[in-house]
């Protein structure tokens, strides 16, 4: 059997019946098929007898065997049969990304949500040493349920004779998709994936919001700290897929729910460039799911391999018009005055009744302190109660402080630190998405925020309040005596556990006499959220 002679309807290796061509790349063809054994579609690559890359492809297969995250496509057999090499990998119906910029850019929301996805799936690969080496926007592709799905890890650069590549080469990839998903044009000097070459300035790319209108700063920064030879402003160039998705994870939230109506809010984008959709992203919610209507899988001659079937860019649906929720381009709903006279009617209502209340518990309690029934007698007022344990010198100034991974990527959403001491309740600190095991996906030991009292002070107690049921966690303090935090988790010892904790605000007493200019809140279980483990901390208060 020769390439030549794998056609339809022909049963190779005695399973996969070939159905239609999809591909070819550089001689090897790519083929539709179905796996008579387990009555499934798959994608079967095919190279000719003596083809040079036949070692390069089974090895490929091997390393693509270690990318165990659902958002790539597995390698399902490789093989020869009859002089013909062959590999067989899922199949999964689609659009690719490349195919949907075809029509358009997405929005900011949009293009950070799928680069997020892309990059927490290549973080998971990265870890095992190696690299897709082929991220580009044929080889992403929305399925039918919107989902992400990542093609030819290994196997696709194996096709393409480019080399094993790097994890490096594969987020400078990624910022070249996100790029292209921001503004419909490639970060290149020729065009590439049927998108026109992005322009430059005395040499230099243009950033995404120089491109196009209403591109979301936060992404912007992103971009530029993917793309930028240096990036601006002295800013850190992001290097790392674990980098990425924390910065990603910032702007868009992490939760792995698909956006959805894409397609119209494309539209809705191009013709209001000055929405910023990615700063309406509220952290706790979703992001837009992908309109999973129409069908897409592959195309010849497409390195996507996507049939001819007409489709169109997704769109994301606008947020209803309420309070937060509103986008910018929208303008406010006008009211009734009839509405707005009985929601006055309303507060005036609730604040006699609260006058009121306040003014028959100000005669109890005077009539409580004098004199009563009983003759004359005062009576004390009853015992005050609190949930706050006693302490001996009041609340501790905090200085500053910092999240801390350093088992990680030393990122933990840096920006939100800030939340858990303004005294706001309402605002939290979240540590990444975990899956599988609320001990940190067992990838860790813990994570946490250390906190700078400014100089040495003698603490007492830490009340922690936490979100999510089942949180384990710990304070540390410096085991030496030390004017600087330690950046290891050896340099910190263990004050006080708390274990298996509800939702709530958790005090913990410190040993008597623990004096401490940084204090360490580690968490070390994590309660379970929709898309697996995650910490939340709303507030944390340091007792003298």
């Amino acid at each position: 059997m020769s390439n030549q002679t794998v056609s339809p309807g022909a049963l190779l290796a005695g399973r996969y019946r070939i159905a239609e061509l999809l591909a070819e790349i550089d001689g090897a063809r790519v083929w539709r098929a179905v796996d008579e054994v387990l009555s499934r579609a798959v994608v079967v690559d095919v190279l000719p007898v003596g083809d040079p890359r036949t070692n390069l492809l089974f090895d490929a297969a091997r390393r693509a065997a270690a990318a165990n995250d659902p958002r790539f496509l597995r390698v399902l057999d490789c093989d020869m049969h009859d002089g013909v090499t062959y590999c067989v990998r899922e199949w999964a119906g689609g659009r690719s990304l490349e195919r949907m910029l075809g029509s358009g850019p997405l929005t900011g929301q949009q293009a950070g949500w799928l680069a997020r996805e892309v990059s927490e799936a290549l973080e998971n690969l990265h870890r095992t040493g190696y690299a897709h080496g082929a991220i580009s926007p044929a080889t992403v592709v929305v399925t039918d349920a919107g989902a992400i799905k990542v093609v030819g890890v290994a196997t696709e650069a194996a096709l393409r004779s480019s080399g094993a590549g790097s994890p490096e080469e594969d987020v400078h990839s990624l910022g070249e998709l996100l790029f292209a998903s921001l503004t419909g044009r490639w970060p290149g000097p020729a065009p590439a994936w049927g998108l026109q070459p992005a322009p430059v300035e005395h040499g230099r790319l243009l950033s995404p919001r120089q491109v196009r209108a209403g591109v979301p700063r936060s992404l912007d920064d992103i971009s530029d700290r993917l793309l930028g030879d240096p990036p601006r402003h002295h800013a850190p160039p992001i290097t790392s897929a674990a980098g990425l998705s924390a910065a990603l994870s910032g702007v868009v939230g992490s939760s792995h729910e698909p956006p959805n109506q894409m397609d119209e809010t494309v539209q809705v984008a191009s013709q209001n460039g000055s929405i910023d959709d990615a700063t309406q992203v509220v952290p706790q919610a979703p992001p837009p799911a992908l309109d999973p209507h129409e069908q897409n899988g592959y195309r010849p001659p497409q390195p996507a391999y996507e049939p001819s079937t007409d489709t169109r860019p997704v769109r994301r649906q606008p947020n209803p018009p309420n309070g937060n929720g509103r986008r910018r381009d929208e303008p406010k709903q006008k009211g009734s005055w009839g509405g707005r006279i009985l929601i006055l009617l309303a507060i005036l209502a609730l604040l006699s009744v609260i006058a009121m209340a306040q003014f028959l518990l100000k005669g109890a309690m005077n009539k409580d302190q004098g004199n009563g029934d009983n003759g004359g007698t005062k009576t004390s007022a009853p015992p005050q109660t609190s949930t706050t344990p006693s302490t001996t010198g009041g609340k501790a100034t905090i200085a500053s402080a910092k999240d801390f991974d350093p088992d990680g990527d030393n990122v933990e959403h840096p920006k939100d630190v800030k939340n858990t001491y303004d005294g706001d309740p309402s605002t939290t600190w979240k540590t990444q998405s975990y899956k599988n095991k609320p001990t940190l996906g067992g990838l860790k030991p813990g994570v946490g925020i250390y906190y700078n009292l400014g100089a040495k002070t003698p603490v007492s107690s830490v009340a922690v309040a936490l979100v999510g049921n089942d949180t384990s966690l710990q304070i540390m303090i410096p085991s030496g005596d030390t004017t600087s935090p330690p950046s290891e988790l050896s340099g910190w010892k263990p004050v006080a556990t708390k274990e298996d904790q509800p939702e709530g605000t958790v005090n913990v007493t410190l040993p008597a006499g623990t004096q401490t200019q940084y204090v360490l809140v580690w968490l070390t279980k994590l309660p379970k959220v929709s898309d697996g483990y995650q910490g939340i901390i709303s507030e944390v208060t340091i007792q003298k």
